[in-house]
């Protein structure tokens, strides 16, 4: 069996001087291909300096809605730099979060837009980050959408509607241990109708610990098995053929060997 963890954060803090044994803790689960997410310039540095180290680690990068008033044109010249390193395989996360509006709404909106322009002209798959913000999200991810090779919703929490909003434009769904949390029936619902060949699996990692692990303050990539044994029983298959599903359709998404 083999999965991938779509969307991690291997740079954090709580992850220094320990990622041989979190990759080794990893392997051990059956996790053995990682995509570490920028969220910011210099984070995103870091993302492409570690998959460069590892075979199994790639990198994405962008900066996090949250840090939109950051960024500048030189900001995104370097990303664009960034990007074309051979490890790096989306641009993310980008997006809206009107939940902390730690940057103005208007900021957030425009630096967005300024990322889906580098995501089409480099033509690589976007992760998307929504939160609190579903109909702002579309209207601007709309706008690119007919350019864009790839989209995915990230730790998706929204309803079943949300979901088949973003199915029937073609984007793909990826689900954290948020699914497995008691009081996420609302995502449940949602990941019951989001078909194999869209679904991708991620831990958000330091973030976010899936149950039966909730006591285990920083998330790891090991900790993706218990999501993808959940999403298992929840769609009523093997574990084995939904983590053969969900890896081919990671792979083809990302374009992973």
């Amino acid at each position: 069996m083999e999965l991938i963890d779509t969307h991690c954060h291997l740079t954090f803090e709580q992850f220094t001087g320990r990622i041989e044994q979190v990759l080794r803790s990893s392997r051990d689960a059956n996790v053995n291909c990682w995509i570490t997410v920028g969220t910011g310039l210099e984070d995103s540095q870091k993302t492409v300096d570690l998959a460069q180290r590892f075979d199994n680690i790639f990198a994405t990068v962008a900066v996090h809605p949250n840090d939109a008033k950051t960024v500048t044109d030189k900001t995104i010249a370097r990303l664009k730099q960034l990007a074309k390193n051979k490890k790096v395989v989306a641009i993310g996360e980008t997006g809206l979060d009107f939940h902390y509006n730690l940057s103005e709404k208007p900021v957030q909106q425009k630096v967005f837009a300024r990322h889906l322009e580098l995501v089409a002209e480099l033509n690589l798959p976007v992760i998307i980050h929504c939160r609190e913000a579903f109909d702002e999200t579309l209207e601007i991810l709309n706008r690119y959408l007919p350019q864009l090779s790839g989209v995915v919703f990230h730790c998706f929490g929204g309803s079943a509607d949300q979901a088949e909003i973003v199915l029937d434009l073609g984007c793909y769904v990826s689900f954290t241990g948020l699914v497995t949390f008691k009081n996420a029936e609302k995502t449940r619902k949602a990941a019951k109708i989001v078909p194999l060949d869209r679904l991708m699996l991620e831990t958000d990692c330091p973030y976010m610990s899936p149950e039966p692990m909730r006591k285990q303050k920083v998330n790891e990539p090991a900790l993706l098995i218990h999501t993808a044994r959940f999403l298992a029983e929840l769609k009523g298959i093997g574990l084995d053929d939904f983590a053969f599903a969900v890896t081919t359709t990671t792979k083809r998404f990302f374009a992973l060997p």
